[in-house]
């Protein structure tokens, strides 16, 4: 077991998981929880869903109460990390306050990819990533009657499914030829544009935002690239994230499209560990190097990280998946999707509910499953016993997919 305290910088799922299960595996050393946010530990999931159109405050959200890190002797150091002495294992903060460490945990999460576009900067142009963006949001929903959301990815068309709900206009700009499609497969795209176009939604595919157009400082709409203007009182951006590197690249740690960490989730340095969206992590698995924006990832990678240096050293290899709520549809991904060449549909789409069994040549590589929930878990199982079931067995409505299980 490790001796010293251990440091993590972030609060989000992965920070805060690092932190609970040091303790659940008995780690007694010091452990600090560097939190840049005004609020205890929460979910982010529910920022985009639930939260947003329900009357709830922020406690709703919290992993757990402020008792429960005074009862578990986590410390809860509210600031920003500025700094990493490498030499000196000293993490400096904004304030000037210093903490020195015996390992480092690098939490850091990702922030929006922001848009450069006139106007982009009004108060009524909002992103969606944090608890005070949502509340911000919850807050302005009530007064404005029409929203562009820029992005039919899963945090623009989660939001533009709530903001429907609670009665906004709302059209939704994607530069792509469908939704979701860096995400699913083009039938699970085509399932869910014609959900959304059935409760109201606009979506406008292959065109982009060439300016936002206001009147002072209140937005009137959004100008297209194919001519057209949209008008709006209210513009929310999703077009993705960017990790958070800087405080390991400024330290001297490699980082690439994230911080680069082995396959035991350590950076060049081995008192430093990264984990979650900002990690870019070494996977025998896949074959390559990975960075994935999941819960799932965040929490797992964290457990790993908790149980090496509590003395169980093991290498990471997770199962990714995943999942977005959109509406009354639940879109739950197990494995991952990317290069497959051939789409296996079980069950029907007219009826709201089916599989996409997603393969390259004979090998099962993921499952994305729409309000199927049982085939889902089915996946998850599968990949972890390294498990496949052959195209022909997934297109069969009769196969008995425990059976695969053993």
């Amino acid at each position: 077991m490790m001796q010293g305290p251990v440091v993590i910088v972030g609060a989000g799922h992965a920070g805060f998981q690092v932190a609970a299960s040091l303790r659940q595996l008995g780690f007694a050393s010091p452990v600090y929880l560097v939190n840049d946010e005004g609020h205890l530990p929460y979910q982010r999931p529910p920022l985009s869903k639930a939260y947003l159109k329900g009357t709830g405050g922020p406690d709703t959200l919290m992993f757990r109460p402020g008792k429960f890190f005074h009862d578990q002797t986590i410390e809860l150091v509210a600031g920003r990390a500025v700094t990493i002495d490498r030499a000196g294992r000293k993490l400096k903060l904004a304030s000037g306050d210093q903490l020195d460490y015996g390992h480092l945990v690098l939490a850091t999460g990702a922030r929006n990819r922001l848009i450069d576009l006139p106007n982009a900067n009004l108060p009524d142009v909002r992103y969606l990533r944090i608890l005070d963006d949502s509340e911000d949001l919850r807050s302005r929903l009530g007064s404005k009657t029409r929203v562009v959301v820029i992005g039919a990815g899963f945090i623009g068309l989660e939001f533009a499914a709530t903001a429907r709900i609670k009665g906004l206009e709302v059209d939704v700009l994607e530069l792509a030829g469908r939704v979701m499609a860096r995400a699913v497969t083009a039938e699970v795209s085509e399932y869910f544009q014609a959900r959304h176009a059935a409760a109201g939604v606009r979506i406008h595919l292959g065109v982009q935002a060439t300016a936002i157009e206001a009147d002072g400082d209140k937005v009137t709409g959004i100008s297209l690239s194919d001519g057209r203007h949209i008008p709006a009182d209210l513009v929310v951006v999703g077009v993705g994230v960017l990790p958070n590197v800087e405080l390991a690249a400024n330290a001297g740690l490699p980082v690439a499209s994230g911080i680069i960490v082995s396959e035991r989730l350590l950076t060049a340095d081995p008192h430093i560990s990264a984990i979650g969206d900002c990690a870019l992590f070494a996977s025998p698995r896949f074959g390559g190097s990975l960075r994935l924006e999941s819960v799932q990832n965040a929490t797992d990678h964290a457990r790993c990280v908790a149980a090496r240096l509590a003395g169980d050293d093991k290498p990471y290899d997770g199962h990714p998946w995943f999942w977005s709520d959109q509406g009354d549809d639940k879109l739950q991904i197990a494995g991952l999707t990317t290069g497959y060449d051939r789409v296996v549909l079980r069950g029907d789409p007219s009826r709201k509910a089916f599989s996409a069994f997603c393969y390259r040549g004979e090998q099962l590589v993921g499952i994305e499953s729409v309000n199927r929930a049982g085939e889902h878990m089915f996946g998850r199982r599968l990949f972890a016993a390294g498990g496949s079931i052959t195209p022909e067995q997934a297109a069969d409505p009769s196969f008995d997919l425990k059976k695969a299980l053993g």
